[in-house]
Formats: C-alpha cells, structure tokens, sequence
C-alpha cells in the first residue's frame, strides 16, 4: 500500500519531453494497462487513437487549434494572446512522441426508451473511460514516462474525428502525451481530506 500511495503521490503532469522514442513493447504495456481497467456492465466503451507519427499529431493539432482560435476570437481574446496559446497547444501536442486520443463508443452500451437512463448509461461510459486514462497514466509513471492529459477533445470532438478519420461512433473525450520527460513536473497541490470528504 505504502509503494502504491507513494506512486500515486510522485505522479507529475508532464508537458514537455525528450526525443527518445518510446519502444514499441513499452507502449503495448501502456496500452494493455489502459484496458484493464474497470467498466460499466464490463463492455469497455474506450477505444484508443494512437499517434506515432509527424503527420498525424500536426494535423490533430491543427484542427483542434482552428475550432480553439474561432471560439477564443468569438469570445473576444485578444488576437496575439490567442496565437500564442494556439502555438504552445500545437507544440505540446506534436513535440510529444505519442499522443493516445482517448475515445469512447456507445455501440455495447445498454440502450433506455427514456432520456434519463440514456444519460446514465453515457456517463457510465464516460466514467469507464476516465478509468482507462488513469490506468495508462498510472503505468506511464512506472515505466519512467512523462505524461500528461488534456480534454481539449471534449470542446471539438467532430475536428478530432475529422482529422484522424475516426469511425462515427468514436467519440472523443481526452488526449494523453507521452514521452520522456525534459521536466520533473510541478508538485501538484490537493485540497485537504477534511474539506472533500463527507461522513456519515
């Protein structure tokens, strides 16, 4: 327990990293770690996009960045400050190595004639992703990876399935960058037990 709590606490968020590629065998653990997490009704909805390549990460990272700039100027930023995100945000997402774009599939979800069941069973499937992102971050760190994950998808998922021709029924929900880390990561600050917890 004490190696595991220690893990989980040394965890970093890893944005920028080194050129070293990650060995094929390494990311077939992160993936095999990713499902076998837990799932609703045990049908595991994730479904992972796995980006190796130049091409495929810049062109992900230039649609995103079109459906970001044309909300950011709709909300009235002002233009250069946008750039510059749009620049940092391309960089961080085709400097990585691999970058995982975590989907989710509603097709062996249970299927409800009322909207309120339907919604349950949507946030199950979210949940079930999540799952599988925590485990693939998790393993990162015990390999010595550097990762981190953004869910910049959830703001442009038809960009996402557009730029990676995904199947229709692959639904976006977050991207993990991986790779070896050019950085230790800030520690990460969490409220106090006392103040998320609620006994009764």
């Amino acid at each position: 327990m004490n190696a595991l709590l220690a893990a989980l606490r040394a965890r970093r968020s890893i944005r920028r990293y080194t050129e070293q590629p990650i060995p094929e065998a390494t990311l077939d653990r992160l993936l095999d770690a990713a499902r076998w997490a837990p799932s609703a009704h045990n049908r595991q909805p994730w479904r992972l996009a796995v980006l190796r390549g130049a091409e495929p990460k810049a062109r992900l990272a230039a649609c995103m960045g079109e459906r970001l700039r044309a909300d950011r100027l709709a909300d009235g930023d002002p233009a250069a400050v946008v750039e510059r995100d749009l620049a940092r945000s391309r960089t961080r997402i085709s400097a990585a190595p691999v970058v995982v774009v975590l989907c989710l599939t509603l097709a062996e979800m249970d299927a409800y004639p009322d909207q309120r069941r339907r919604q349950a069973e949507y946030l199950m499937a979210v949940q079930s992703v999540a799952l599988a992102a925590q485990n693939l971050l998790l393993a990162a760190h015990a390999e010595g990876l550097g990762a981190c994950w953004l869910c910049a998808p959830l703001f442009c998922p038809e960009a996402v399935r557009a730029a990676l021709d995904l199947p229709d029924d692959w639904e976006p929900q977050a991207l993990i960058t991986l790779g070896y880390p050019a950085e230790a990561g800030k520690p990460p600050v969490r409220k106090p037990l006392a103040e998320v917890s609620l006994y009764r």
